[in-house]
């Protein structure tokens, strides 16, 4: 499970070495957007190279690769999945067919390279494009490699033609407001992460702690972020507090104590099957933490 997942440009050594550094339980190594045109190949060297270093053994490193209309996502894959990565950020996928392609390609890349079978895990950004909208409730019968869905604005906003996505009190204006809802039903029907996307102002330190809350508390469980100071403030946010921890522990004494109850009260308010669900689920995740 991860909380924070922080962008590294793959061209770049420098701040590849400093995403490792900062706390960040995933780092993706870039090779699309924050790389131009003419440096990918170059990029695709670097990020092979660094993966095959090893990198910070406390981190999980992903790659976010070319798209599939870009003539250059197979080119991409054939380098650094030998090298052993934690995953695959697949952008701009239209549906879960694109997502059991390139999971189809991977896993002739960890057959050709004695890697085990789904050891390299999928995430697709599932909302970069005006089609993809309207297929992610397809990806519950997504690949077994694939590990969450998460979503972007900026594509989208560009796709559609869209002057701002961005209220003056930077909340979502309505449509990127659906699109993100859309993903998170998206990710909890395919049972896996649900995670938020990137907040561009990377100063509002403030705001984003905002934000952050706001996504926790709808059912995300973790962000992608583009500037190591976002990533303290993500971890934070998205770890169970211990007043969470200790209710988590009442509410799973209480049913354990009754366990023919289907309704019991705890301080003062009533509580049923879906708060022990979700109980259990914190406190499968700060387990999970302490392990790290």
């Amino acid at each position: 499970m991860f909380r924070s997942l922080l962008f590294a440009p793959g061209d770049s050594e420098k701040k590849m070495l400093k995403a490792s550094n900062v706390g960040a339980d995933c780092v993706i190594l870039d090779l699309e957007d924050s790389v131009v045109e003419s440096r990918k190949p170059i990029a695709r060297e670097m990020v092979t190279e660094f993966l095959k270093q090893g990198g910070n053994p406390e981190v999980s490193y992903f790659v976010r690769i070319n798209p599939l209309d870009s003539g250059k996502f197979l080119q991409d894959l054939a380098a650094v999945v030998p090298a052993g990565p934690a995953g695959i950020v697949f952008p701009k996928s239209n549906g879960v067919q694109e997502a059991l392609v390139i999971g189809n390609y991977i896993e002739v890349l960890e057959v050709e390279h004695g890697l085990p079978t789904d050891s390299v895990r999928l995430l697709p950004l599932v909302s970069e494009t005006p089609t993809a909208i309207f297929t992610m409730g397809e990806y519950k019968d997504g690949p077994a490699r694939m590990m969450g869905l998460t979503w972007g604005a900026e594509d989208l906003g560009a796709a559609v033609g869209a002057s701002a996505n961005l209220q003056s009190n930077k909340d979502w204006t309505s449509p990127y407001q659906m699109t993100r809802a859309l993903c998170l039903f998206a990710a909890h029907a395919a049972k896996v992460q649900a995670i938020d996307t990137v907040m561009a102002d990377f100063r509002d330190l403030d705001r984003l702690k905002v934000v952050c809350n706001e996504g926790r508390r709808d059912g995300f469980t973790g962000k992608i972020c583009i500037h190591p100071a976002q990533v303290e403030v993500i971890n934070e946010a998205y770890s169970p507090s211990s007043e969470e921890l200790d209710h988590a522990r009442a509410v799973i004494k209480a049913f354990a104590e009754n366990p023919e109850a289907g309704t019991l009260q705890i301080e003062g308010k009533m509580i049923d099957k879906p708060h022990l669900v979700l109980a259990e689920r914190v406190m499968a995740f700060a387990a999970e933490l302490s392990n790290k």
